[in-house]
């Protein structure tokens, strides 16, 4: 074959190349849809998520997929492009000591005000992202609990990117994630066998716990509350100060009075809340 001919039969690459004018479009649009800001110093990272796009759907640059949301055709991508945009860093007990006041304070206090009249007890996991956060949770109740069931408890576990919820509600994970937790929490995570030699899953008993769902947190809730415990953790620090705002007194509102707020460890409230306290480090309660 002719280096010419081979030439031919090389695959032209897209351009990557992200203007002012199409990074300003795609931030906007999806703080439109999903109130996330795009931070101006994310743009490389914002250009390497949107050619996976360009990439996926055979188009030739960042300009052409830009082009394509403006279209109506575009309505099924708009999910799509939220998902490549959206971060999902998380592990197993992260920020350990919210599941230690959930563990040792929340839940105790919560099974002995609710015992013997067929008690309801709801958590409600915001930003679910692959699942470990609520893994964690249930792993921690199910050690409270015990073998009781006079109490109905359930875990609500939500996220925004439909993809990651996916692998969230499969909970199959490299078992090295397992292997490094602290020697005191890696027997609350109970595991059953899983095909893959290197991979294992989390027990039905902890999966049955968890109900996961695809929620917009700027859109409207479904659900009426209250929850007992709502986690939100590095959420807020995509957010816009007027968001955060709106989407915290949403959660005081199905928060039942005596309820805990957790937030990440580096996010705080973005003013003072009349109905909260804050109790520990990112943890609030609300005022009865």
């Amino acid at each position: 074959m002719s280096r010419s001919s081979t030439a031919l039969a090389t695959p032209q690459l897209a351009d990557v190349t992200l203007t002012r004018d199409d990074m300003g479009f795609i931030a906007k649009l999806v703080y439109e849809q999903a109130g996330i800001v795009i931070r101006e110093h994310k743009e490389a990272m914002t250009r390497g998520r949107l050619a996976r796009r360009v990439k996926a759907l055979g188009l030739n640059s960042v300009a052409e997929y830009c082009a394509f949301l403006k279209t109506p055709q575009a309505a099924d991508e708009i999910p799509e492009l939220i998902n490549a945009v959206t971060t999902n860093h998380t592990s197993f007990f992260r920020e350990r000591h919210h599941f230690d006041h959930l563990r040792k304070e929340v839940l105790p206090r919560l099974l002995q005000e609710r015992s013997g009249r067929r008690g309801r007890v709801r958590i409600w996991c915001s930003a679910a992202s692959s699942g470990e956060e609520p893994y964690s949770i249930a792993a921690v109740s199910r050690d409270v609990l015990g073998s009781r069931s006079d109490v109905d408890f359930k875990i609500l576990a939500t996220d925004i990117d439909t993809d990651i919820l996916m692998k969230a509600e499969a909970a199959i994970y490299p078992s090295d994630q397992f292997d490094r937790l602290p020697a005191d929490v890696k027997p609350l995570l109970k595991l059953e066998p899983h095909s893959g030699r290197s991979d294992a899953r989390i027990s039905e008993d902890l999966r049955r716990m968890i109900a996961f769902k695809r929620l917009n947190l700027i859109e409207k809730w479904p659900m009426s509350g209250p929850f007992d415990v709502i986690f939100c953790r590095n959420v807020f620090i995509y957010f816009d100060t007027q968001t955060k705002a709106s989407i915290l007194d949403r959660f005081v509102t199905l928060l039942a009075p005596g309820g805990f707020l957790y937030l990440g460890h580096s996010e705080s409230l973005p003013q003072p809340h009349p109905q909260l306290r804050l109790i520990g480090r990112t943890i609030y309660e609300r005022l009865p």
